[in-house]
């Protein structure tokens, strides 16, 4: 399983609507996979953490194998989660817990 966090205005943010987001890629390239991998589609659901709404978007792929949701925290950070053969069910969620931004910057 791979977690990423990217920021408002990363160049990994900036890809075309069929493409894999990068976690996605970085999860193949760790696999040794070097099938072509498209996003079919996404399908954008509910899910509670806590007390906040949180709206999760569930991307769907050309390798069925591979697992992968999106969502943005309120510092605009996209975390994308990625997993191979494991389904990524909500219970995941409550376990993710939002770290300051300050650990993300540089300098």
């Amino acid at each position: 399983m791979i977690i990423g966090n990217l920021p408002e205005g990363s160049p990994a943010r900036e890809i075309a609507e069929d493409e894999v987001p990068f976690e996605v890629a970085q999860l193949l390239l760790a696999l040794e996979n070097d099938e072509e991998v498209t996003v079919v589609g996404t399908e954008d659901m509910p899910v509670m953490q806590g007390d906040n709404l949180l709206i999760v978007r569930r991307l769907k792929l050309s390798e069925s194998r591979i697992a992968c949701v999106q969502f943005d925290r309120s510092d605009n950070v996209l975390v994308t989660i990625a997993a191979w053969d494991r389904p990524i069910t909500d219970d995941l969620y409550a376990l993710l817990k939002p770290l300051p931004a300050e650990l993300f910057q540089q300098g």
